[in-house]
């Protein structure tokens, strides 16, 4: 997990639910030539290359001053404040950061954003533990991933959100580089840091390793810059 000579990226530790898998994402990593540490600590290890936010349960609606909807999960409020914790320290040290699903909205959240917390027609959410699909355009031509995914203009992704983010929930340190037809925000990029990165999609899937392995790919390199 810890082993060889690659960027060293930071994953917190926590029991995946039951339609999460924490070797999807070590898997992903390590085939883009990372090392993988999986981290309990509240702070962010000093040898840490690169940040990795995983999907999982929603955030707690206190943390963006909400009250729990009835579609709301109960909350992690202990992984919310470690991941929350680390990914501050990531910023602050200028840390690149993946953050996907959980982690998109985690991100958007801890930067002052806030979340709608059900998207009513379900069209995004996983059925059965499969996946719903769809296209995202990439608007920012410029963005990290435009960059990943070599200036494609639509992205055919899977989705297995209930929440979402739009333009006008959307933290005031972020910019929308993607987007659903439907007008969620779908990837998010940080002007202010050298590559802060969040996908609403799972790149991380089997079902996506093909498609997405140059995200994580990017990721990686900017790790070891």
């Amino acid at each position: 997990m810890d082993n060889g000579s690659g960027p060293l990226i930071a994953i917190p530790r926590w029991k995946a639910p039951t339609w999460e898998r924490t070797g999807y994402y070590m898997d992903s990593v390590e085939a883009a030539a990372g090392r993988c540490r999986l981290i309990e600590g509240k702070k962010l290890p000093q040898d840490a290359d690169g940040l990795l936010l995983m999907g999982g349960v929603d955030v707690n609606p206190k943390l963006y001053d909400e009250k729990r909807g009835e579609h709301t999960q109960s909350p992690q409020n202990d992984r919310d404040e470690h991941e929350a914790g680390l990914l501050e320290d990531a910023l602050a040290r200028d840390v690149p950061v993946l953050a996907i699903c959980r982690g998109f909205q985690l991100l958007n959240v801890t930067m002052g954003g806030s979340l709608l917390q059900h998207i009513d027609d379900d069209s995004h959410r996983a059925r059965k533990d499969v996946s719903a699909w769809h296209e995202v355009i990439v608007s920012d031509k410029a963005s990290r991933l435009a960059g990943a995914y070599e200036g494609e203009d639509k992205i055919h992704v899977n989705s297995r959100h209930h929440q979402g983010v739009t333009e006008p929930l959307l933290a005031e340190g972020l910019r929308c580089v993607a987007s659903s037809h439907d007008s969620y925000v779908e990837a998010v990029e940080s002007a202010a840091h050298r590559w802060t990165v969040g996908v609403q999609w799972h790149p991380e899937r089997p079902e996506m390793r093909s498609d997405a392995g140059a995200l994580f790919r990017a990721f990686v390199a900017a790790c070891a810059q």
